[in-house]
């Protein structure tokens, strides 16, 4: 591959939006001096000339899922750590806050260079999602976003609707959304060294790209996680091959040094878990990367040295961490949350002489993406465009709340909402249903009691309840055997999810403990699963409702894969709807579900 600038669109920033206060900041624990001509300039013969070392800024976020407009609830605020250990939480998120916060974060520096860890787009609220994510695309063009590596959420749609995003075109089916004008595309590359094409074997996109400004050369190499066909859709990864991401950047960092780049920066579609969720936490106390787990790691441990910083995503979590590579020097990696509610603001110090980045000056600092500065006019005038072509749609109610009802926790209240819905949705195609089970990674939002627009309060719309299930995954019918439906419970926290956990949300009726003092499969007590108070026989046959995701086998449920019977409905999104136009008026709103059909212990 060559090392040549990229072909995608740039503009010249020649305007920086500088009003509005500093982001809240937490520096990373790895803070060294810097070298005392870094950012300088060397006099010789009366004439300025470059210093032998340059600050790079490198500002980056993950994430974002189409999230323009700011969250609503939980999914819209951040969690900080005060001196005294107590923790506040702070409003945060929106594409006219996050463009005016990177803005003035970049200034006037000539060195400042945008990227992105994936999931840009996918699983979008019903502003970007309604128009196949093309709103998402002209909002990252508009924040001067350089480079993004794709997420498992960019292939939602299938390979062809990721390159119709990125080289532009109207969508195949929908067409052009404004009479005469063609989607353009992206400005930015995105980059999928380790997406293959099956039958060529090469990378579906450019694997990498190099930044280059004065002599300074930085490249970036974009991958996404080597299970993403675990939790995608089949459909979506159809012939394509999902490589080690490891071995994946290494080999193209050696590519890179060939071609004379030295100085690397990986954007990995795969993260962590940090031990607090407040984004400040310290997670390099007591040690480097003590306290972070999860994949990213093993892969931060095995990364080649010849790279230099590890951009994150993937988990929604916060961190700036120093993890030690192979060589044992400690190394930054970062993830900024999600859905613009924070972005990382880096400081990579390049050598001039060696053309690689002098590591122990690296200081990672995440910032809030707070609401308390100056809207960016330009973000709310695509907003407000994007917001009045989906309004026939999206302000339609759908339904009724007495109350917040909330996404968070092992089995959360919206979960079972969205389990009800399926499984009465169920009755209705075979009274025969028994239960429903749903995957909490399908579940993007809370719904919230307090009006967005002016629906007026515990109005839920369609904009509302398309931002909790966007997938349009239909509800599924399958027949399993009683054993078989005590190993799908059992799968939630043994095989791929042994080291994280995917609890599915389960359906009225269907109790069981779960018990997080033991180990893998143990965890789910077999004796404790009841359905309407009865054991489970394993011999008899059970009739469950789940979406089309899970009865593919997806997020490791491969028992899901395995039923019989097989009878497809409508859309997860429409049963839902269907649900509380039923059970809910303005005079009887339906109550949050009490979230207490799983008994959680340790």
């Amino acid at each position: 591959m060559s090392a040549t600038p990229h072909p995608y669109r740039r503009r010249r920033r020649s305007s920086r939006l500088l009003a509005g206060a500093a982001g809240i900041a937490t520096i990373g624990a790895l803070v060294a001096a810097m070298p005392a001509s870094a950012g300088e300039t060397a006099k010789k013969h009366g004439h300025d000339r470059p210093g032998r070392y340059q600050d790079v800024q490198l500002l980056s976020f993950n994430d974002l899922h189409g999230n323009l407009e700011p969250p609503a609830g939980s999914s819209g605020r951040v969690t900080e750590l005060q001196a005294d250990g107590t923790s506040r939480t702070i409003d945060a998120g929106g594409v006219e806050y996050l463009a005016t916060h990177l803005r003035q974060a970049r200034g006037n520096n000539k060195y400042s260079i945008t990227a992105a860890g994936g999931d840009m787009v996918g699983a979008s609220p019903l502003i970007s999602g309604l128009f196949h994510d093309e709103p998402t695309i002209e909002a990252l063009n508009g924040l001067d976003l350089d480079v993004t590596s794709v997420g498992n959420h960019e292939f939602d749609e299938g390979a062809k609707e990721l390159a119709r995003l990125q080289k532009g075109g109207c969508h195949p089916v929908a067409g052009c959304y404004v009479a005469g004008k063609t989607f353009k595309g992206a400005d930015f590359p995105y980059l999928a060294a380790n997406v293959l094409n099956e039958k060529s074997g090469k990378p579906i996109l450019k694997p990498y790209w190099v930044w280059k400004k004065n002599g300074v050369k930085v490249g970036f190499i974009g991958v996404t996680l080597e299970n993403t066909p675990g939790v995608v859709s089949a459909e979506g990864v159809k012939g394509l091959k999902f490589k080690d991401e490891v071995e994946t950047i290494n080999k193209y960092a050696k590519e890179l040094e060939r071609q004379g780049v030295k100085s690397v920066v990986a954007l990995i579609h795969e993260g962590g878990q940090p031990a607090s969720p407040a984004y400040n936490y310290d997670c390099d106390s007591p040690g480097g990367g003590d306290g972070i787990s999860g994949p990213i790691v093993d892969i931060a441990k095995n990364v080649s040295p010849k790279v230099d910083a590890l951009v994150t995503g993937h988990t929604h979590a916060a961190y700036a961490c120093t993890i030690n590579d192979p060589s044992g020097k400690p190394r930054t990696v970062t993830s900024a949350a999600s859905f613009g509610r924070l972005y990382t603001d880096t400081t990579l110090t390049y050598d001039r002489r060696t053309g690689d980045i002098a590591r122990t000056s690296v200081a990672s600092a995440n910032h809030v993406v707070t609401r308390d500065v100056p809207k960016a006019a330009d973000m709310t005038a695509l907003i407000a465009r994007w917001n009045t072509l989906a309004a026939p749609v999206g302000n339609k109610p759908i339904g009724y709340i007495s109350g917040d009802i909330s996404n968070v926790g092992t089995e959360s209240p919206i979960g079972d909402l969205i389990a009800d819905a399926q499984l009465a949705y169920g009755k209705e195609l075979d009274p025969g249903t028994d239960l429903a089970l749903m995957n909490p990674g399908g579940i993007r939002a809370p719904l919230t009691y307090a009006a967005k627009g002016a629906e007026g309060d515990g109005v839920v719309t369609y904009a509302e309840g398309f931002t909790v299930q966007p997938f349009a995954n239909t509800v599924n019918l399958q027949n399993f055997t009683g054993a078989q439906l005590v190993q799908v419970l059992k799968e939630q926290v043994s095989g791929t999810n042994a080291t994280a956990p995917k609890v599915l949300q389960v359906s009225a009726g269907l109790t069981y403990t779960l018990d997080l003092t033991k180990s893998g499969a143990d965890r789910v007590v077999t004796d404790s699963i009841r359905l309407n108070g009865a054991p489970i026989d394993p011999a008899a046959t059970y009739r469950v409702a789940t979406n089309s995701f899970l009865a593919g086998g997806g997020d490791g449920f491969t028992t899901l894969g395995q039923g019989t019977d097989d009878l497809v409905g409508d859309d997860d999104l429409a049963a839902l709807e269907k649900y509380l136009l039923g059970n809910s008026s303005a005079a009887n709103p339906i109550a949050p579900p009490a979230a207490n059909r799983i008994t959680v212990v340790g």
